[in-house]
């Protein structure tokens, strides 16, 4: 697997890429440099954390091959996982991040100070604060939207003495997407990812968030904006139950302490 490297001289790196991407072998000398930056700086002449999220905002790989493994950090051309691009450029900076801190960023999603969302817009930028709103409202909220639906479906199912089946999962997506689960895989393979595996038994992490950021888009796109905004508060709501059980999601808290949409997430106008 390739670098796909989207640092051009001419355009502006704050934007992911589009078509076109070019495609290099080995980290071009655009992000060298970042990583040299982030060396020389986090621990040194600032804590690594800023370093890191100055880092951040200038990375505009969507994806890569380093230390061993594949990592994918945009989902959909516009939202960012950025605990992944935490996780992979905190490789660069060994013995600099203290273990706990480390741990506290990547397992709870703790930055080693209070991280308000201005703070944060303004050390990453606006393009990619915007991008990891994408993937916090568009990937994990909506993952927990799923997993309310099939609760209440359950629980329905339950209070009619039916048995539990597979078939709470196409009922979830009917109600959040209007068909099944199978016919819905299949429309996406079709209309966004024509190479990717055919059912979710084969499925790879990435092919799932790709394929929950489309339902993301196709439930904003569907239903009128008071339902979107309805049901990405029950997503929000289960969210909130798993913090105060001690589930909680680092992907959620990464983006800042905010767990309120904004507009246009919510589907308004």
């Amino acid at each position: 697997m390739t670098v796909t490297d989207i640092f051009m001289p001419d355009r502006d790196n704050a934007e992911f890429p589009g078509e076109g991407a070019i495609i290099s072998a080995a980290l071009d000398s655009f992000h060298a440099g970042i990583i040299a930056e982030l060396r020389h700086r986090a621990g040194h002449e600032e804590p690594w954390h800023l370093a890191l999220l100055n880092a951040m905002g200038q990375w505009s790989l969507t994806h890569e091959s380093a230390h061993g493994r594949d990592w994918q950090y945009v989902i959909g051309g516009e939202a960012l996982d950025g605990l992944t691009l935490a996780q992979r450029l905190c490789l660069e900076i060994p013995g600099v991040v203290p273990p706990y801190e480390l741990e506290s960023l990547l397992f709870q999603g703790y930055w080693p100070e209070r991280m308000s969302p201005e703070r944060l817009r303004h050390l990453i930028g606006a393009y990619r604060y915007t991008a990891l709103l994408n993937f916090r409202y568009g990937v994990v909220v909506e993952e927990a939207l799923q997993l309310v639906a099939e609760e209440t479906i359950r629980k329905n199912r339950f209070a009619r003495c039916y048995q539990d089946s597979d078939q709470v999962i196409e009922d979830a997506y009917r109600h959040l997407y209007g068909d099944t689960q199978a016919n819905l895989i299949a429309e996406f393979r079709l209309a966004d990812q024509p190479g990717w595996e055919s059912d979710c038994e084969s499925m790879s992490l990435t092919a799932w968030q790709e394929f929950t950021y489309w339902l993301f888009k196709r439930r904003v796109r569907k239903w009128h904006p008071a339902r979107v905004a309805s049901d990405t508060r029950r997503g929000l709501e289960r969210l909130r139950e798993l913090h105060h059980s001690g589930q909680d999601d680092a992907r959620l808290r990464f983006a800042g302490d905010a767990f309120d949409p904004s507009v246009a997430l919510m589907g308004r106008p």
